[in-house]
């Protein structure tokens, strides 16, 4: 799985693909929101790490392109910020996966909070993929043992 990091923050950047990168996950990584979204619609990555405070384009306004684009709205977004847990509801109704803040960082090591909430994250995507395609598979196996339509003996004029 590629995951895009989105933080301006050098040294908070470098903690957390390093973290993730001991996970086993491929990462990307950019320092500003408009450089985000260009790298997000680019590479379509299968998850994004997103920073609020951010140069430029904020955190806010690049969860809404990101959630407004056909190519980039499916992506789950995890946000990581320094904001209050009080946010958290309005940034998941915004589109936001899940909320982590990084004062649960242990910056004398690592951003080890941030792999189950990654992980769970990836996971829900895997588990409603496969459900979609079960259910696809459902359907087409209905469609191939239902019984054709008998002929019909109308005639056309």
């Amino acid at each position: 799985m590629n995951i895009l990091v989105i933080e301006d923050s050098r040294f908070l950047r470098a903690l957390i693909v390093k973290t993730l990168t001991r996970a086993g996950h491929a990462l990307s990584a950019v320092a500003d929101g408009a450089q985000g979204v260009l790298m997000a619609r680019a590479s379509r990555p299968s998850l994004i790490l997103l920073d609020m405070i951010l140069p430029g384009l904020d955190g806010t306004s690049v969860l809404k392109q990101l959630k407004q684009d056909p190519s980039t709205a499916q992506i789950p977004v995890i946000v990581v910020t320094t904001l209050s847990q009080a946010n958290a509801g309005k940034l998941k109704k915004a589109g936001a996966a899940a909320y982590i803040e990084k004062a649960l960082f242990r910056l004398d090591e690592s951003a080890e909070a941030l792999i189950p909430v990654v992980e769970d994250t990836i996971g829900a995507r895997s588990r409603n993929s496969v459900r979609s395609e079960e259910r696809h598979s459902e359907t087409v196996a209905s469609l191939e043992t239902e019984d054709p339509e008998p002929p019909s003996n109308e005639t056309l004029p």
